[in-house]
């Protein structure tokens, strides 16, 4: 038999359940992370405790044991082959102790004995997670000879506990943040389709305007505010002209080019604050608040002269408008959706492509 110092290191045996213990490893996903002050905190508990200038926090990978944290030591790593770690996991949950690395076959002509950190005592207590693998060690290593009192690997025992806690911990943060993410995905997600379904709830779909709905809506809020604050309210109402007749000569497809041309128009001239709105067909509004009824015939007649400048392809398209402005008293929508009606229906009597206010209407 060969005198110890002439003998091989011994290369650990892998454990059984290495493919497994090795895949619950990951999914803590820790390996090659920055330092962290809780392992640290334990790490140096650790040392003092039990006197050593060395202690670590080392995971066991395939190839390599790589160290969480460190006290007494440069490296972050060293080949798996060497390391007093890989034999400390394979040893159940039990406390793997060297009291004297030169007397131990196993381990006198280990680089890691022979050379830096010129290791003479090691003890390791396994990190054991809640399903049963052990990933690595909470270990103290000396360059004397010596060993631990009972006291001391119980301490051990109860510090590598706390390095799994914090282990487990972390993980159950990521997923929590994983969850939380996965959540405000979800609620993100679910805004935008609300807001999405809002969007389809009040808007025409042909031109990107408000609908009649809308507009029942929006006119509603604008009258109490104008009846409140005694402001100025105008409505247009706008047709287009002998629309069924270019519908027929020119089929539905160009008729709605028509229809969406109409509104690009109308919401080019219109303010932040003025609502556009299709009511259904060829007929479209215009609520102006804070607008008297000359600012909203102009803006009416701007609308017409628009027209007169848009790329029309097939043939140039006239509207007759009507234009109504909120009286002294209170009013309600219904009243202002009425007289606007009635200019719109004297604007079409008058030749149609113009512009008529309820103010021209005869009286009733």
């Amino acid at each position: 038999m060969l005198p110890v110092h002439e003998m091989a290191p011994v290369t650990a045996p892998l454990p059984l359940n290495e493919k497994a213990r090795l895949r619950a490893l990951s999914q803590y996903e820790i390996l090659d992370t920055e330092a962290e002050e809780a392992f640290d905190e334990l790490t140096r508990l650790a040392a003092f405790i039990c006197g050593t200038p060395i202690s670590t926090v080392t995971l066991v990978d395939k190839n390599r044991q790589w160290f969480k944290s460190k006290v007494g030591l440069n490296s972050r790593q060293s080949p798996r082959e060497f390391a007093f770690c890989a034999h400390a996991i394979a040893n159940a949950n039990a406390a793997f102790v060297i009291p004297d690395a030169v007397k131990d076959p196993r381990f006198a002509n280990n680089p890691l004995v022979l050379g830096d950190p010129h290791v003479r005592f090691y003890a390791g207590l396994p990190l054991t997670n809640p399903e049963g693998f052990n990933l690595g060690t909470l270990c103290v290593i000396d360059r004397t000879p010596r060993d631990l009192s009972a006291e001391q690997i119980e301490a051990l025992r109860i510090l590598s506990r706390q390095v799994m806690a914090q282990m487990e911990l972390r993980k159950q943060l990521r997923a929590l943040r994983v969850t939380i993410g996965e959540k405000e995905a979800i609620e993100e997600e679910l805004r935008a389709s609300r807001e999405a379904l809002l969007k389809l709830a009040i808007t025409d779909e042909l031109t990107g305007l408000y609908n009649r709905r809308a507009l029942n809506e929006r006119l509603d809020e604008a009258m109490r505010l104008a009846n409140r604050h005694n402001w100025p309210l105008s409505l247009l109402l706008i047709d287009a002209d002998h629309f069924k007749s270019f519908n027929d000569t020119f089929g539905h497809p160009e008729g709605d080019q028509v229809l969406r041309t109409l509104a690009q128009c109308a919401t080019q001239l219109c303010r932040n604050t003025d609502v556009c709105a299709r009511m259904g067909g060829e007929e479209f509004a215009v609520i102006l608040p804070n607008t008297p009824s000359e600012g909203a015939m102009k803006i009416a007649n701007r609308f017409r002269d628009a027209l007169s400048n848009a790329p029309w392809a097939k043939r140039p398209v006239t509207v007759s408008i009507g234009v109504t402005t909120r009286g002294d008293a209170k009013e309600y929508p219904f009243d202002l959706i009425t007289r606007a009606d009635r200019a719109l229906y004297l604007a079409k009597a008058d030749g149609r492509d113009c512009v008529r206010h309820s103010d021209q209407l005869p009286a009733v």
